[in-house]
């Protein structure tokens, strides 16, 4: 008697019979036959593909005993249906992973399947491909691209603005603060004055051209100018100490008549000196005076 063994769950042996025996259900005489043994009973194979065989589990039908049977924790295929899910390559003596629905994948698929996604493309990043990470998100470094000009920022610098990336220079061009002086964005650092975005190196004495951020200086019309240059090339000179008159430290006040300007504590009267801000004055022969001293000259 020649026969093959089906090992695993529900065992079975198919072989020729030689002895005197008749199929378990339709009693068939099966000597000379092919004959299927299992768990004890000899079946033709006609009743053991419609009684006995197992169910492919992927294309729900028979597996009859001239079929060649692979199973998996009590799942059962045929040879030729137990390919890949995603790609359909043969899994017959290959490794593979059993996934929902009792569906089998490659290996190389379930890779796939389970790695992140990209959020440009929305494909697989495999292992080796280059990446970029932000906030749980990821895309293919080719794929990180600027919302604005759609160069690849890769792994460069960019600015998130919501759900867009932009690159340096379109985040300036959109978004940077532009300097009230040359127009340009201001990419870092910088100053303000009345409100207005300054870079500091353009904020400066039109004289001298030293830069004034953190320094005393003064607005004179569109112009500004450090302390030394304006006293030395700007401010009136005091008729009286002949000083600049520069608005700083004392004497902040100034007193102006005609054509002529005097510190507040210079503005007194020549004859008794006494400090005439904001009092009574005479001009007399270009001298300014009390209004009791002309009255003793």
């Amino acid at each position: 008697m020649a026969f093959h063994r089906h090992t695993g769950p529900g065992s079975y042996t198919v072989g020729t019979m030689s002895e005197r025996f008749d199929c378990h259900y339709c009693r068939d005489p099966l000597q000379g036959k092919k004959y299927v043994q299992k768990e004890g009973r000899h079946c033709c194979v006609k009743c053991f593909d419609k009684f006995c065989a197992n169910t492919c589990i992927e294309c729900k039908k028979p597996i009859g005993a001239d079929s060649k049977e692979l199973h998996f924790k009590n799942r059962y295929w045929h040879d030729s249906c137990f390919r890949c899910f995603k790609c359909y390559t043969s899994l017959v003596n290959e490794p593979f992973m059993l996934r929902e629905n009792n569906k089998v994948w490659c290996s190389n698929c379930t890779a796939a399947e389970d790695a992140p996604r990209c959020k440009g493309c929305f494909k697989a990043i495999i292992a080796g491909d280059q990446n970029v990470e932000y906030k749980k998100m990821v895309w293919h470094k080719d794929c990180f691209t600027c919302s604005q000009c759609k160069q690849v920022i890769g792994s460069g610098s960019f600015f998130p603005k919501g759900d867009d990336f932009y690159c340096v220079s379109c985040h300036e061009h959109k978004f940077a603060k532009t300097c009230a002086k040359c127009k340009n964005p201001i990419t870092s650092g910088g100053l303000t004055y009345q409100e207005q975005p300054w870079h500091s190196e353009c904020f400066i004495c039109s004289n001298c051209k030293k830069q004034l951020g953190g320094k005393r200086f003064t607005a004179v019309e569109d112009q500004f100018y450090c302390v030394e240059c304006y006293k030395e090339c700007v401010a009136k000179k005091c008729a009286g100490c002949k000083n600049p008159i520069t608005g700083f430290g004392r004497g902040t006040s100034v007193v102006n008549y005609e054509d002529e300007s005097w510190h507040d504590y210079c503005f007194k009267c020549t004859k008794c000196a006494r400090g005439l801000a904001n009092k009574r004055f005479v001009c007399h022969n270009g001298k300014i005076y009390c209004a009791e001293c002309p009255k003793r000259l």
